[in-house]
């Protein structure tokens, strides 16, 4: 794999032609920012900015400015090749606090490991319905000690809006769901992400979380995506590495509270 090619892509595809990640939420394009706006439970922030060294303030305050009007908090999400170079700090002059730095990796999902199956007396169950969401917001909560009603409305919104640019999973021992995870496929690209991989403390290090990657990864291959991208935690990049991803840049949350 071309990391430098794949990268540009993934910037071009994901974040320069970004599209709205719920069907209440839609994306803007204005002086040279992509953002994301959406209601006060979905995902509001920057997803890409071709900024140089001129006008990065007042681009940093316009956004400000912009989603303070609308009284929201929001993200920006900063790429470790995001130029200028000390953008991060010049957002942290302005307010913004940054979240942990992750891992974007990405693997082609033919070449993966794809043979990894859940442990025994664990059962992987496709979540189509209320019921389903219920229990992947479930896990989240306990496994990420975070509210998790905006997935379970987001979630719901794509299940009825867009059933096929979703697959979300959970793992059960017996009745009990121990974990969950969920792939989002971008229509008209190459690329499937990862997300919300998440299995509940005492329940780690079986194998549950390496056997939903793979369960993803078979379905990206069977709706002919090509490209499965994860913004990995320090806990979760082994794994995935394992499993034939590779580290492409680093990735960080930077919020601002109005």
């Amino acid at each position: 794999m071309d990391h430098a090619a794949v990268l540009a892509l993934f910037d071009r595809d994901l974040r320069e032609g970004a599209q709205p990640d719920s069907p209440d939420a839609r994306v803007e394009r204005a002086g040279g920012v992509v953002r994301q706006v959406a209601p006060a439970h979905g995902w509001n922030g920057v997803l890409w900015s071709g900024l140089d060294g001129t006008g990065v303030e007042a681009a940093i305050a316009e956004q400000i400015r912009y989603y303070t009007g609308l009284g929201r908090a929001f993200e920006w999400k900063l790429y470790g090749h995001d130029l200028p170079v000390d953008l991060g700090q010049r957002l942290g002059t302005a307010g913004f606090a940054p979240g942990p730095e992750e891992t974007l990796m990405l693997g082609e999902a033919a070449d993966l490991d794809l043979d990894a199956e859940p442990p025994e007396g664990i059962r992987v169950l496709p979540v189509t319905d209320q019921a389903g969401v219920d229990l992947v917001a479930d896990v989240h909560a306990k496994a990420f000690g975070a509210d998790s009603a905006w997935l379970r409305h987001q979630l719901l919104a794509r299940l009825a809006a867009d059933p096929d640019t979703v697959v979300a999973v959970v793992a059960l021992a017996g009745e009990e769901p121990v974990s969950a995870a969920r792939m989002e496929l971008v229509p008209g690209t190459r690329f499937a992400g990862l997300w919300g991989g998440g299995t509940v403390e005492g329940w780690r290090g079986r194998g549950i979380y390496r056997s939903l990657v793979a369960h993803r990864a078979r379905a990206a291959v069977e709706r002919g995506y090509r490209y499965l991208q994860v913004d990995a935690s320090s806990q979760s990049r082994p794994v995935l590495e394992r499993l034939g991803f590779a580290p492409l840049t680093t990735t960080t949350p930077y919020t601002y509270v109005p």
